[in-house]
């Protein structure tokens, strides 16, 4: 089959990569000049393989009046319609069975796609300041602790290797948290977690998809709409311009909604923000989560990437400029030492995550025949890349 990709992030490429595996030919359109350009582009850089827990949880409901109230300074909110009917939904999925039912699921969807990453690295060779560095959770409050004991039972058995370790435990393993201001109660740690560059993935991946493959990139041709006559696919048109396809794969993130209103995807953009700085005196070479603060510290090559924050606005960016501010000031006051905050890096960047109120993609058919989703990552978007792209393929493939 001819297949045709909407969006060249790491959902996309990942996509590409397994269709063509599969046999097929492959067309990659994206609006960016580059591959990885948008939500991938400056992520946490964190494939968080076995922390990977659902948003929507008893404890976030507990958490909404600060948030109501602007109390938490990794999160504001701005109410719609649409986000209301969202948040409906989010909330419906706050009791502890849906929860540890969604949890389960993207832990073990993460476990396939850690197998696949290294498959998929020993097959291509590719680098992208990939490392299995470890990941560290900081837990500053008692609540916070039982939460995570509770956790580490849930996925007891399954293949978790997260362990609960106490402050000195912590600091055994990551040193540079003694220089920390304010000192954790106690961590959750997950050495089986890694870090990679994901703009870095996606330019990779280009090269050797277009060099190896019959796939080719469109960038720079943003999609104007997805064509089908009589509920049947027939590809889609850029600049006005139709291109044939016999089969569409909507991976446009956040954007997918706008590009197939009549499927009604329920997800709502979340925006993260990040910045990229040298290491500082004492910087984390283990991935570091800074859960009450809601952002990490993660180690790719000699950059140290800060990224993190939760904004509900809508699509409507907001000042990027005031809330990477507010990030570079609350990393510093948690890590003064993880990062050099004084260079002149720019002014750091920030773009939406595609959530769904249970944290599960949208990976599959359609009502509208030739057209599939692979959408709604939320911020596991680069955790879950390659398991979405082996099993969109194969829903593909099936489907022939």
């Amino acid at each position: 089959m001819h297949v045709s990709i909407v969006g060249a992030g790491v959902i996309g490429v990942t996509t590409a990569y397994y269709l063509s595996r599969q046999g097929h030919q492959v067309s990659v359109f994206d609006s960016k000049s580059t591959t990885g350009a948008g939500t991938s582009f400056a992520n946490g850089g964190q494939l968080s393989y076995t922390f990977s827990d659902a948003l929507a949880s008893p404890g976030f409901v507990k958490a909404i009046p600060g948030l109501l109230a602007h109390r938490d300074i990794g999160a504001r909110i701005r109410f719609s319609p649409r986000f209301l009917r969202w948040g409906l939904l989010f909330l419906a999925q706050c009791t502890r069975q849906r929860s540890d039912a969604n949890t389960l699921a993207t832990f073990r969807a993460a476990l396939r796609s850690a197998e696949l990453m290294h498959a998929l690295r020993d097959h291509t060779g590719i680098e992208f300041d990939h490392k299995c560095a470890g990941k560290l959770v900081l837990l500053f409050s008692e609540q916070q602790v039982r939460n995570a004991r509770r956790g580490i039972a849930l996925k007891s058995g399954l293949g978790s290797d997260n362990a609960l370790l106490s402050y000195e435990e912590t600091v055994d393993i990551e040193p540079a948290i003694r220089e920390f201001v304010h000192k954790p109660l106690a961590a959750v740690y997950s050495p089986g977690d890694e870090v990679g560059d994901a703009h870095r993935f996606c330019e990779a991946m280009r090269q050797w998809l277009e060099a190896n493959t019959d796939t080719q990139f469109h960038l720079g041709r943003p999609v104007d709409r997805i064509d089908d006559d009589k509920g049947r696919v027939r590809g889609v048109t850029v600049a006005g311009e139709r291109h044939a396809a016999d089969a569409v794969v909507l991976c446009a993130g956040a954007h997918s909604p706008a590009l197939a209103p009549s499927l009604k995807l329920p997800i709502e953009p979340m925006r993260g923000y990040s910045l990229t700085l040298p290491p500082g005196p004492a910087p984390p070479s283990v991935s570091v989560t800074v859960l009450d603060r809601h952002f990490v510290f993660s180690r790719l090559g000699d950059r140290m990437r800060i990224a993190g924050f939760a904004d509900f606005r809508g699509y409507h960016a907001g000042n990027i400029a005031d809330r990477v501010a507010d990030l570079k000031t609350t990393a510093q006051q948690v890590g003064p030492l993880a990062a050099d905050y004084d260079a002149d890096t720019g002014p750091g960047w920030s773009d939406l995550r595609p959530m769904t109120p249970d944290s599960q993609p949208c990976i599959g058919a359609t009502a509208v025949n030739g057209l599939f989703t692979n959408t709604g990552h939320g911020m596991l978007g680069w955790t879950l890349a390659c398991v979405s792209g082996e099993r969109l393929a194969q829903t593909i493939t099936a489907d022939v």
